[in-house]
């Protein structure tokens, strides 16, 4: 390949994948942020809270993901003004690394005998491996992003 085709496909992979929009950043919840779901303060949950940052800039926070997918699943409930086309990053809190994580990525584990701040919860992992091992210790059954429905989240009540 010649100097000329190498600078030629550089140009087209690089300004390609400059014009992907990067992912918007997390939030940090403050002390005055609640959950639109359950009207619990967030930041008094920092090892469960989730969120949703819409397009506009604009975010959902919630202090836990089983509350993060009911919004999601009846966003129209909650915001009306939206729809999950406006939905730019969803985000978890990985459980072992107690970091944010891709949503849409994660697994989840569903049925443990691990409670987050509404009770049963949807515990999400940024690997299989490590949901596998989770459900060994402490049951349940790990599930996608795509996985979780009503029925799945009226497992939690």
């Amino acid at each position: 390949m010649s100097a000329k085709s190498l600078i030629l496909v550089f140009c087209i992979v690089f300004l390609g994948a400059a014009s992907i929009p990067a992912a918007q950043k997390p939030v940090k919840p403050s002390g005055q942020d609640k959950c639109p779901v359950c009207g619990m303060f967030v930041s008094k949950y920092p090892e469960w809270y989730s969120e949703i940052i819409f397009k506009d800039g604009s975010h959902a926070l919630f202090d836990g993901s089983k509350d993060m997918f009911r919004y999601y699943l009846d966003i129209k409930k909650y915001n009306p003004a939206k729809n999950v086309n406006d939905i730019d990053s969803l985000y978890v809190m990985e459980y072992y690394s107690v970091k944010l994580i891709d949503a849409r990525t994660a697994y989840y584990v569903v049925g443990s005998d691990i409670m987050g701040p509404m009770g049963k919860e949807l515990v999400p992992f940024a690997t299989e491996e490590d949901a596998s091992v989770f459900t060994k210790d402490h049951k349940g059954r790990i599930i996608r992003f795509k996985d979780v429905t009503e029925a799945v989240l009226k497992q939690t009540d």
